[in-house]
């Protein structure tokens, strides 16, 4: 890296999809959930790239190398009756961290929110990680306490999904 590196954010293409999962992977590493991240490549081109993409990533390079993404899906407030941008994940390398790469990527998400007239943007953050909680205050972002995420998968979801209809 130079001492004043080029810093740039793209939206990903297909082409990218290798080095979104590799990102994906590395991002698991660090949260300490790599057992969970089980996504295929072919997984995220269809899902990130196909006919009805679910996701969007940008990608934050450094000197033309990846440095980080940000990966983003619209919500639906119906309190506000406007779609809401939530952010699945936001990852920079340990290599370049320091440079305001977060905060880029942070700022061109809600650019596009404000381009797309969403009336929120929001995102979680795992209890332990207070540099993350500590970059998102300094923000702006106000923490939603009262509110906790609940979370149906794996065989209570197909439980659920068994469940018989009306």
């Amino acid at each position: 890296m130079s001492a004043h590196p080029l810093l740039s954010i793209r939206p990903a293409t297909v082409d990218d999809v290798a080095l979104i999962a590799q990102l994906i992977r590395e991002l698991a590493e660090y949260e300490r959930l790599a057992h969970a991240a089980v996504a295929s490549e072919a997984d995220l081109r269809a899902q990130l790239f196909g006919e009805r993409p679910a996701a969007e990533v940008l990608i934050a390079e450094s000197d033309g190398e990846p440095a980080g993404f940000a990966l983003f899906f619209h919500s639906f407030s119906t309190f506000l009756g406007k779609r809401g941008l939530y952010l699945e994940d936001l990852f920079v390398r340990p290599a370049f961290r320091g440079l305001g790469l977060g905060r880029h990527l942070m700022a061109a998400l809600a650019r596009i929110a404000v381009q797309r007239d969403c009336g929120r943007f929001e995102w979680s953050v795992l209890d332990w990680n207070a540099p993350a909680i500590g970059f998102y205050r300094a923000l702006g972002a106000t923490g939603m306490d009262e509110w906790t995420v609940q979370r149906l998968e794996g065989d209570a979801l197909r439980a659920l999904a068994s469940h018989d209809a009306l």
